[in-house]
């Protein structure tokens, strides 16, 4: 009887586990629970509101320091040059002094021609507009309107004169014209002096912020920073220079008017704007050559640009700024519209270095794998080497 009965089913026994986890789920709704939340969320809410604000008021602030910091940066290979020599204070100041004193000296030998040119220039934008208008009319059969070309480019007889009257002022105008703007970047130069001066103090502060398993990762960025951005600034002010006066010597030696002006921008646009940079560069003196009495001095331009390039692509840059700051072209460039997008002028100027800095550290602690199948067209051998071989 006893074999043949069947066992009887035991009741279940809750596990403790699923006990807590009960008692968790039903802890979750309680009162004081909810009031924590609601703190939390208060928290986060007014934290975001304060960034915001001090965004919105204090954000030119923030990037006046922040372009001080890129400038202390850039100045760095020189400044730690001279700092084993003399105190870095000292060389700070030296090679701050260097930089106004180079501005100075340019603006003394260079400052009345180049407003005399300016002045010349706007002056005469009228005609060239007209007369390159009549030319483009003429070869591709359109009906543009001058007019209407200057003002969709905002600029009407009326703030021509202002521009005009602003220039006219010779030496006195352009020495006002550098004082007002040396007062009005005090404060940049003086942070950018205080970034450079105290570099070391400052590295070992931001350090010590950190855990020292993090710390590593501090100075690898900090490094970065220096050697792409310093390195990056350093050689596009070679180049410009470079190609701003050879740019300007050659338009002086074929005649071309304001040859000074067009040099220092086709220096400047072709170097500090990637990919094409060079043919915004060069599209403005071909333009002007093209509606001068000569159109082939703007020919002369074109092909004087072409050559330069090429000469300065397979020679000079690859020995100056090979290794300042390895970017794609496209990443350059849509960091620079993403910078001119958030900061204008001067965020496109410091975009190409932080996108170098960021790329640089991913590249060094993002964790990478091995390539399962290459493709096709990188494993398959040629047909010819196979049966070669």
């Amino acid at each position: 009887m006893n074999e043949s009965t069947p066992p009887a089913t035991a009741p279940p026994v809750v596990r403790p586990e699923s006990a807590a986890d009960a008692t968790r789920v039903t802890m979750a709704f309680e009162p004081r629970n909810v009031l924590k939340a609601s703190w939390m969320v208060l928290f986060v809410v007014t934290c975001a509101s304060l960034g915001l604000w001090i965004l919105q008021d204090g954000g030119s602030v923030i990037f006046i320091l922040i372009m001080a910091w890129m400038a202390s940066i850039a100045m760095e290979p020189a400044v730690s040059r001279l700092s084993q020599f003399m105190p870095r204070g000292l060389a700070t100041m030296a090679v701050m002094l260097g930089i106004i004193v180079g501005a100075v000296v340019f603006l003394a030998l260079f400052g009345k021609l180049l407003a005399d040119q300016l002045t010349q220039f706007l002056t005469g934008l009228p005609a060239v507009t007209n007369s390159l208008v009549r030319w483009i009319n003429g070869r591709f059969g359109t009906d543009f309107d001058a007019e209407n070309v200057l003002n969709a480019v905002n600029l009407t007889p009326a703030q021509i004169r202002d521009l005009v009257q602003n220039l006219a002022g010779g030496v006195l105008g352009a020495v006002v014209s550098v004082l007002a703007a040396f007062f009005s970047t005090f404060t940049l130069g003086l942070f950018t002096f205080y970034f450079s001066a105290d570099a070391p103090r400052l590295r070992r502060w931001i350090c010590r912020l950190f855990p020292p398993k993090q710390q590593e990762v501090v100075e690898t960025a900090w490094t970065l920073a220096i050697q792409k951005a310093g390195g990056y600034v350093a050689a596009r002010l070679v180049l410009a220079g470079i190609c701003g006066g050879t740019t300007a010597l050659f338009l002086l030696i074929i005649g071309m008017p304001y040859w000074l002006p067009l040099g220092i921008w086709t220096g400047v646009v072709a170097q500090f704007v990637p990919t094409i940079g060079t043919y915004i560069a060069i599209a403005l003196p071909v333009l002007i050559g093209l509606a001068s009495p000569e159109p082939v001095k703007g020919l002369l331009a074109l092909g004087f640009a072409l050559v330069y390039q090429q000469i300065e692509n397979l020679t000079i840059e690859p020995r100056i700024s090979a290794k300042a700051v390895d970017v794609h072209p496209a990443v350059s460039f849509a960091s620079v519209m993403l910078g001119a997008a958030l900061f204008g002028v001067a965020g496109a100027l410091v975009a190409v270095p932080v996108a170098a800095i960021m790329l640089s550290l991913f590249e060094i602690y993002s964790r990478k794998y091995d390539v399962v199948s290459e493709p096709a067209e990188a494993t398959a051998e040629p047909t010819e080497v196979a049966a070669g071989g």
